[in-house]
Order: C-alpha cells, then sequence, then structure tokens
C-alpha cells in the first residue's frame, strides 16, 4: 500500500499547488478589475487590456480550481439523502457517480486536446485590441481537466477500499 500512499500524497501535492495558483489568479482579478473599474469611472482613462486578462485569469481560474475542490470537498452536493446513508452506501453511490464523471472528463480531455492542437496550428489570439495569444489558455484545459480526474481516481480508490471495507469511510 506504500506505492498508493505516494500516488495520494502527490495527487494531494498536485491539487494544493493548483489551489495556491488559483488564489494567485483570483487576487489578480481582484485587484486589477479594481484599478480598471477607477481609472474607468474616475480618470476616465480605460485601459485595453485588463478586461481581456482577467477573462483569462478567470477561465485559467475554472481550470485550476477543479481539482483543488474535488480533493477538499468544496463542492455544493444536495445532501437530501445521501447524508443519511452510511459509509458503505456513500461510497457506492460515489462508485457509480464516478463513471459519469469520467465519462465527462474523458469528453472534456480529449476534445480539449482537439481545441488546444487547433488553436496551435493557427496561433490563435484574443479577437481584442491587444491580441493575446490563446493557444496556452487552450492548453491548460485539458491539463487541469487531467487534474481532476487524477483526484477523481484517488476518490474512487478510496470509495472501493470503504466498500470492501478495508477502509473506514
Amino acid at each position: 500500500m506504500t506505492i498508493w500512499n505516494n500516488v495520494e500524497r502527490t495527487v494531494d501535492v498536485i491539487s494544493e499547488w493548483l489551489g495556491k495558483i488559483g488564489w494567485i489568479l483570483i487576487l489578480y482579478a481582484l485587484f486589477f478589475g479594481l484599478y480598471d473599474v477607477i481609472m474607468r469611472y474616475f480618470f476616465d482613462a480605460p485601459t485595453l487590456w485588463i478586461s481581456t486578462t482577467i477573462q483569462y485569469a478567470m477561465v485559467l481560474l475554472a481550470c485550476v480550481s477543479g481539482a483543488f475542490s474535488l480533493n477538499t470537498g468544496s463542492f455544493v452536493k444536495l445532501d437530501l439523502f445521501y447524508e443519511k446513508m452510511s459509509p458503505k452506501a456513500k461510497a457506492v453511490c460515489n462508485i457509480i457517480t464516478f463513471f459519469f464523471a469520467f465519462l465527462y472528463l474523458y469528453v472534456l480531455i480529449t476534445k480539449g486536446i482537439e481545441a488546444a492542437s487547433s488553436s496551435f496550428a493557427r496561433a490563435e489570439t484574443t479577437p481584442t485590441a491587444i491580441s493575446i495569444p490563446l493557444y496556452h489558455l487552450k492548453a491548460i484545459i485539458p491539463i487541469g481537466a487531467f487534474c481532476v480526474l487524477l483526484v477523481a481516481i484517488k476518490h474512487v480508490v478510496q470509495d472501493i477500499q470503504t466498500a470492501l471495507g478495508y477502509r473506514r469511510g
């Protein structure tokens, strides 16, 4: 089990780093968004680049925060029936749910790779006054989805162990 414990720790470290990157992106959007509003409304000097880069940062945030949120249990849940279940029953429900998550992430990864490849081939940029490359952003989407898949696999293995009685829920 030491190999699996090392895998779990590695996934945890990756998701923690993604969470830290997410915080930096939130701070970036907060401070530069505030700066842009002040410049636009108080000094009548709007910026050309801030709104586009904030949109870029928000997409990056969506890409990096999924793994962190899943790993820390931060997603919003509808616990109407789930909360009253035993740990083994919860594990079985999670195992069933994993297959739907896997299908979604598989499509997101494969189609994301296709979109990123196409974007790299065309050297795609934003259609704004200041042209910012988009291919880097599109490449991060399947990478972020892969990180979420790693966390999902970690959780499903833990749920299988719980369902089989090797681990306490």
